[in-house]
């Protein structure tokens, strides 16, 4: 018998029609800059782990570290029994803009090795942020070092922050000019 080599039928069918519904019914809600960093970095985070099925709005997944990968797993911590073999980081969710979020479990938090590889993550990808000439400059428009469902988890995680930053006016600012534009806002309210 003959393995069928593509038996999920990949890139058989539009790339974005993989993410069930995105952008007809996917409502994006206007957000600051700093919403925007926070949702782009943790989703960032988690499309970096390995997976290799197409996650669903609003269901647990379960993100683990062994060594220095990481992996989204849709078995939580308590259904591994004796057989856990890595260190569970916590608990993620796809949100229904198909932003990440991610709540880190309590061994996590108190994982010093773990928050200064997190710390260290997220001061390079503030220096991206404050490096580009505009914000959408850093989205993951295309990920070609991606696997196939984080690629096109990416791409849309892209359109639904662009289309917030377009909504909040801010998807041609820099990044520090977002910042002052937040700052002048909320010195007028």
């Amino acid at each position: 018998m003959k393995k069928n080599p593509n038996p999920q039928g990949k890139g058989l069918v539009p790339v974005l029609a993989n993410v069930e519904g995105t952008r007809p019914v996917m409502i994006v809600p206007p957000k600051s800059i700093h919403q925007i960093s926070s949702e782009l970095f943790t989703s960032l985070f988690v499309l970096e782990s390995k997976f290799s099925f197409k996650p669903v709005v609003g269901q647990n997944y379960y993100l683990y570290r062994k060594g220095d990968h990481y992996w989204l797993s849709l078995i939580g911590p308590e259904e591994w029994g004796t057989l856990q073999l890595q260190d569970y980081v916590g608990e993620c969710v796809l949100q229904p803009d198909l932003t990440w979020t991610l709540e880190l479990g309590n061994a996590a938090t108190s994982d010093p090795a773990l928050l200064k590889e997190i710390e260290t993550k997220h001061r390079q990808f503030e220096q991206q942020l404050e490096q580009a000439e505009t914000v959408a400059e850093v989205l993951p428009v295309f990920e070609e070092s991606l696997p196939f469902y984080q690629r096109v988890f990416a791409s849309a995680l892209a359109y639904s922050l662009n289309l917030s930053m377009y909504k909040s006016g801010i998807d041609q600012l820099s990044y520090q000019e977002a910042v002052a534009l937040l700052a002048d806002q909320s010195e007028v309210s």
